[in-house]
């Protein structure tokens, strides 16, 4: 299959899009990991499975979630490796846990 070169300019900016917006609630939002939330192109594959399953949510949040769900279900998550070099790295999904200083022990 060939791809015209404007169709290869659309999918650039699409990922580029995925890779820049960030989960705005819940689980992943930026509650629980602050400043911005978990991008979408790090959200598990379980959890976009919850949200393929249960419907994304309106709007163009859950179109782009939508195809970061699309993307990884095919295994082809390392489409978004560049991009993720560019911001410094896959963003994890596990808490960090607070760690006292010695002189913060009782």
């Amino acid at each position: 299959m060939e791809f015209s070169d404007g169709e290869r300019e659309d999918f650039r900016e699409l990922l580029e899009e995925i890779g820049k917006v960030s989960m705005p609630f819940g689980r992943f939002g930026p509650g629980e990991f602050p400043p911005r939330g978990i991008p979408i192109m790090d959200l598990p594959i379980e959890y976009l499975q919850w949200f393929s399953e249960r419907g994304f949510p309106n709007g163009r949040l859950g179109e782009l979630m939508q195809t970061a769900w699309e993307i990884k279900s095919v295994g082809m998550d390392s489409v978004f490796d560049p991009l993720r070099g560019a911001q410094g790295g896959r963003r994890s999904v596990r808490k960090r846990k607070n760690r006292r200083g010695d002189s913060e022990r009782f």
